[in-house]
């Protein structure tokens, strides 16, 4: 893997400038660009926004491109298409909700798991070298989407028994309800959306300040240090190679997590019981 003083800098930048020469670490300033376009206006783009944009319009080409022809016989665009729309179709709708429900909230679902994926591993991509998900108002939105997604479909098909099932569980002595309730009230409508915020939200935050650490330390030790130190440039620089590879899976992972999450709380609330 090839480096120089200023590949590495656009993977971490501004994190080495200091007037002692010194090693600084990345902070959370990192999330909290300056403005670029529109500043000081409702419409105010600084770099994180701009990579969502552009990874948005990519993601909306891709999918255009893969489904404009459809074809019996299909061309390679037109499979790999299929095949990333078959692994939430199946391997998530179908499996948690079955094929009728499963195809009902297939369209979000897609939405939400290559939304996240695509924000994701901008963290990994050169000259983006940040994963934007790691600023609380997507996961927050998404967060608020998945939630209002699965209280949709419990009030959708049985109004009055998914608030009493939900907050009053069958098989609970009538006198416990006086805990339970609170519990369950928290824990369904409080606490998920937050998890699912935070969850994605510093799954990436984290990964963006391991990756930024460890190549910022490559440049100081390679550019900046002397002698034997040099060589602790090479360990930096091999783990924060795999910490890359590692990343990619994250991405992944965390688009999954997310999603099957919400397949899972649609599914409890289409449950019989409701």
């Amino acid at each position: 893997m090839a480096l120089s003083a200023n590949a590495v800098q656009l993977v971490a930048p501004r994190l080495f400038a200091s007037e002692e020469g010194g090693f600084h670490p990345p902070s959370i300033t990192d999330f909290f660009p300056e403005a670029v376009l529109f500043a000081g206006t409702p419409f105010e783009m600084n770099r994180i926004m701009i990579i969502r944009v552009i990874m948005t319009v990519l993601l909306l080409v891709l999918f255009w491109l893969g489904t404009r022809k459809m074809r019996v016989i299909p061309t390679r665009g037109q499979s790999l298409t299929e095949m990333a729309l078959d692994f939430v179709r199946v391997n998530i709708a179908e499996d948690l909700l079955g094929k009728v429900d499963g195809r009902r909230f297939l369209p979000i679902l897609c939405a939400i798991f290559f939304s996240i994926l695509a924000f994701n591993i901008t963290g990994i991509i050169p000259f983006f070298n940040i994963g934007v998900s790691a600023v609380i108002g997507f996961p927050l939105v998404l967060a608020v989407v998945s939630y209002v997604t699965f209280i949709y479909a419990g009030v959708k098909k049985s109004p009055g028994n998914f608030f009493k099932n939900s907050l009053f569980p069958a098989g609970v002595p009538k006198p416990l309800y006086i805990i339970v309730t609170p519990i369950e009230f928290f824990s369904t409508f409080v606490l998920r959306p937050v998890t699912l915020t935070l969850r994605l939200l510093m799954n990436l935050l984290v990964g963006h300040l391991l990756l930024v650490l460890f190549f910022s330390a490559t440049q100081f030790f390679l550019f900046t240090s002397d002698g034997f130190f040099k060589l602790f440039g090479v360990g930096t620089l091999a783990v924060g190679f795999a910490f890359t590879l590692f990343e990619i899976l994250v991405a992944f992972l965390q688009a999954y997590i997310f999603t099957i999450l919400t397949g899972v709380y649609i599914q409890l609330a289409l449950a019989e019981e409701h």
